[in-house]
């Protein structure tokens, strides 16, 4: 299995130069994976003590960004590394100042793992929810080094818990301690004799209820919202717009402003949008430039804010679940206590189920289902409030999982 699996490594190198001929986000991916070791052998040095932090994408990077921050107040002498597998996590936090040196992690081969390891030598290493690679995990297990696995979510379909992952069991094996998302995961691990098993939740629940501490003012959404309800609609595909434009298209803007962030932000899609709509709009990109509480629907053409915005929200919609792509995240606009509409396809997503089970979301299916609960949700000022309240105290109730792990590591 292990001959077959670097196999499918070096032919995975391969396609990936090819695709990269045509995909400008692999293109950056394999790019940057050429400088990685260039980069570290830079920045590093043989007396450095180092942690290496690892995260497949931006999601994971969030999910584990509260533990980091507690590591890196605790262990100020240390140089942190941070290591992204895919170009949207890297290229979004390339400067992040959690880390010393922020590197794309490369392909899992039994070369590359050796160098790597040899040249960053973490005295720990944590793994943020899944991004299992067995050459890496294995080099660390024979060299004795640390390494844990956070936020991990586990389903019996994945190869773990078939008769032909062996290799893939024998990486989980490489972790000292596994924290799971839930009781389900921990069973699946115990069913493979792996036992090192916390159910401490969540990480991403600290994530989001940090957020509460921050100053989240923004003096243009002020002045764009004024006193009236406000939708804010974060992390939007082409289905979730259309949703968004006919309801907006057909609706009295008397009462209630919109604003819309979408996932895709280059300029073609923007235009599209505004081309749509049949009442004012403005760009953030604009804002300098209009009178903003004249403007009905405000379109986020920038990233970094919608955890600010979802502040001023009444209302929240999250898009992914209508089409296919994957519901964004709705722990963001959760912890300031506001309801949430969602598309259908949310299967995959525990906290989706969760919310909607206590009635602070809300899933649709069609343009009548989203025009009749966003009516509701306007028109009822205690169903407003009372479901915002049931998402707020969700996210308090799950909090807490990084106190756990961090708990573990001063053992």
């Amino acid at each position: 299995m292990s001959f077959i699996y670097n196999i499918g490594i070096h032919i995975a190198r391969f396609g990936l130069k090819c695709a990269s001929l045509f995909n400008e986000k692999i293109k950056k991916g394999v790019i940057g994976r050429q400088n990685t070791f260039k980069v570290l052998e830079n920045r590093l040095n043989a007396n450095d003590k180092t942690l290496w932090f690892h995260c497949a994408s931006l999601g994971e990077y969030e999910q584990g960004l509260p533990v980091f921050k507690e590591l890196r107040k605790q262990y100020k002498a240390h140089k942190i590394v941070l290591s992204f597998f895919s170009p949207s996590g890297y290229e979004i936090r390339k400067n992040s100042p959690i880390a010393d040196v922020i590197v794309y992690l490369p392909l899992d081969s039994n070369s590359h793992a050796k160098r790597f390891v040899n040249t960053v030598n973490p005295e720990l290493t944590i793994f943020v929810k899944y991004d299992i690679w067995p050459n890496f995990l294995n080099e660390l297990k024979r060299r004795n080094l640390r390494a844990i696995l956070i936020s991990a979510a586990f389903r019996e379909n994945q190869s773990y818990f078939k008769f032909y992952g062996a290799e893939l069991r024998r990486a989980l094996c490489s972790f000292e301690h596994i924290f799971t998302q839930n009781e389900v995961s921990k069973t699946l691990l115990q069913s493979i004799n792996y036992n090192e098993v916390t159910v401490s939740g969540d990480t991403r629940f600290d994530r989001v209820f940090s957020q509460l501490e921050l100053d989240n003012s923004l003096s243009f959404i002020e002045n764009f919202k004024g006193n009236k309800l406000c939708l804010v609609a974060g992390s939007t595909w082409p289905e979730d717009e259309n949703l968004l434009i006919n309801y907006i298209n057909s609706c009295d803007h008397n009462n209630v402003k919109f604003i819309i962030a979408p996932h895709n932000i280059k300029t073609l899609q923007i235009n599209n949008i505004q081309e749509k709509l049949n009442t004012k709009s403005v760009l953030y990109s604009k804002k300098d430039e209009t009178q903003l509480n004249n403007a009905s629907v405000f379109i986020i053409d920038t990233i970094g804010i919608l955890s600010k915005v979802y502040s001023y929200a009444d209302i929240a919609y999250v898009g992914g679940a209508m089409g296919y792509t994957g519901l964004h995240n709705t722990l963001e606009p959760a912890v300031f206590a506001i309801p949430i509409i969602i598309g259908p396809n949310h299967e995959k997503f525990p906290e989706a189920k969760a919310m909607i089970d206590i009635n602070g979301m809300f899933s649709v299916s069609n343009q009548k289902d989203f025009n009749t609960i966003l009516n509701e949700l306007i028109q009822n000022k205690e169903k407003r409030m009372s479901s915002g309240k049931n998402n707020g105290d969700y996210i308090r109730k799950n909090k807490g999982a990084v106190i756990q792990i961090l708990d573990y590591l001063r053992i």
